[in-house]
């Protein structure tokens, strides 16, 4: 979510946690018998072992710009560095790229180095406008995740679009230095409309690649308009749209249903958000993806589950124009953790990616949260060792599993 969830809140992140008077902690595990009907890896999920967490404080500075924002992250294995976007909407630096180095193994994760920044460029060469001073329509991404290609000569990035602009989700490719190389004209129902299209500030928070790199799944943060509410404490809403679209030829080739789990804890203030939907998704091999559920609730904090889904398992949704109980199969899905069950307190996560393997040949899952730029907030990163059951996983997202 653009700027993640700050944009959504009735007060400052900071002020709804005091006036909350338990802080912004994350959202305990739910009760024994808050079911709701998913398969779960086990009552103790231990698909998951945490390495280590380390953060970047809030109002760091780097390269002439305030770091902060991360709401995507991808890895490039040629050269171990990381790819993080910043969904700054130009406000405190034009639109940009961060690359990082993250140390991490069996005995922790050491302190993340920024080791570079480039501009995100428009098709005419330039930065893209500081929303402060687009007075018509111009085009000022909210950039919510990023991949790189093979080869990392290119890298994919989702924009979440700007509604009031006149502009819907998009998806672009740029050169390694930010430099514009494509644009991808996205089928029409994903642009918004009256009562139906994607929620704004709701629509392309996900992005993963293909293990062959042909093609790309994108997933909605929210579910559209037209196929129903959004989730509440006690509802999970309707389900979020995933689409896999063929690169080379812009065309969608399969679209499922995913169906989010209701937030975990009901808002602690008669005020502000409380929500829960799908802030990134992964490749786990050519028929699975990895579904990072992440929750808020006002005066509660942040929450996030992550989930594993087979896309062969849910029905193909292209051709519906609103999804109704029963015309879908929504994709099954198996727990693979819950945060707050590892006990881990997390921030606001938002981007996922494969890290470098451990020495044993063990697979690696980093996360990275976005910290909205509030005081309060910090960019958290957590190093996981990804433990499925059976293994199977030794290229690490590339094989996959049956």
């Amino acid at each position: 979510m653009a700027r993640s969830l700050t944009r959504l809140l009735a007060l400052p992140a900071a002020l709804a946690c005091a006036l909350a008077l338990g802080g912004c902690a994350p959202l305990p595990r739910p009760a024994p018998g808050d079911s709701d009907g998913v398969q779960r890896a086990g009552a103790t999920p231990s698909w998951l072992r945490i390495l280590g967490t380390a953060a970047i404080a809030p109002g760091t500075e780097w390269g002439g710009s305030v770091f902060g924002g991360i709401s995507g992250i991808d890895r490039d294995p040629a050269t171990d560095e990381y790819l993080l976007i910043s969904d700054d909407r130009s406000a405190r630096g034009p639109a940009r790229v961060y690359t990082a180095r993250l140390r991490y193994g069996v005995q922790g994760l050491a302190p993340p180095e920024i080791t570079g920044v480039h501009l995100l460029r428009a098709p005419d060469g330039r930065p893209f406008a500081a929303r402060s001073a687009a007075r018509v329509r111009v085009d000022v991404p909210d950039a919510e995740s990023v991949r790189w290609l093979p080869g990392a000569a290119q890298f994919l990035w989702t924009s979440e679009g700007d509604f009031g602009r006149g502009f819907g989700p998009q998806m672009r490719a740029a050169h390694a230095d930010g430099s514009h190389a494509r644009s991808w004209t996205l089928p029409p129902a994903f642009q918004p409309g009256p009562g139906h299209g994607p929620r704004g500030n709701g629509t392309l928070e996900g992005l993963a690649l293909a293990p062959d790199g042909r093609s790309a799944w994108l997933a909605m943060e929210l579910p559209w308009r037209q196929d129903g509410p959004t989730a509440r404490h006690g509802r999970p809403g309707a389900p979020v749209r995933i689409t896999q679209l063929d690169l080379d030829s812009g065309r969608p080739l399969r679209q499922i249903a995913y169906q989010p789990d209701a937030p975990p804890q009901p808002r602690a203030l008669p005020f502000g958000p409380e929500l829960n939907g799908v802030s990134e998704i992964l490749a786990d091999g050519p028929h699975h993806l990895l579904v990072l559920e992440r929750a808020y609730s006002t005066g509660r904090g942040f929450a996030a589950r992550l989930y594993r889904i087979d896309t062969r398992s849910g029905s193909d949704t292209l051709a519906l124009p609103a999804l109704a109980p029963g015309s879908h199969r929504p994709a099954a899905k198996t727990l693979v953790a819950d945060f707050a069950a590892l006990g881990l307190p997390v921030d606001n996560l938002e981007g996922m990616a494969w890290g470098a393997p451990l020495a044993d040949g063990s697979c690696v899952l980093v996360l990275v949260s976005d910290d909205n730029f509030n005081p309060a907030q910090a960019t958290q990163f957590i190093a996981a060792e990804y433990r499925p059951p059976g293994g199977g996983n030794a290229a690490c997202g590339t094989t996959g599993g049956p």
